[in-house]
């Protein structure tokens, strides 16, 4: 059986950039929740021991959830600012849900 699609994320926000990039993922976040019905789980995590370090927890119900989630409108808008504030690359690995 096919399980819903995750992503993890990893993500190093640029010297004095963290709070705008917390800002901008806690609104993902919360535009996520409200509008997103298909997404189970999306989280932003902060380093204990890196205070630019972040991970992005996030599981979609399907394949058709995930796609949803990178097309709507509002993802489309804080994309751009969010990469802004990351230094170098975003790291991405995609995970299928078990069980």
């Amino acid at each position: 059986m096919k399980g819903g699609k995750s992503f993890i994320a990893q993500l190093r926000a640029k010297p004095g950039r963290g709070a705008e990039l917390i800002r901008l993922q806690v609104e993902m976040k919360g535009l996520v929740f409200e509008r997103e019905p298909d997404a189970i789980v999306y989280e932003l995590f902060q380093s204990e021991d890196d205070e630019d370090l972040f991970q992005v927890v996030a599981t979609f119900r399907d394949d058709a959830a995930f796609d949803h989630h990178m097309a709507v409108d509002f993802h489309e808008a804080l994309v751009p600012p969010i990469l802004d504030c990351v230094e170098g690359e975003m790291e991405i690995a995609f995970y299928r849900s078990l069980g």
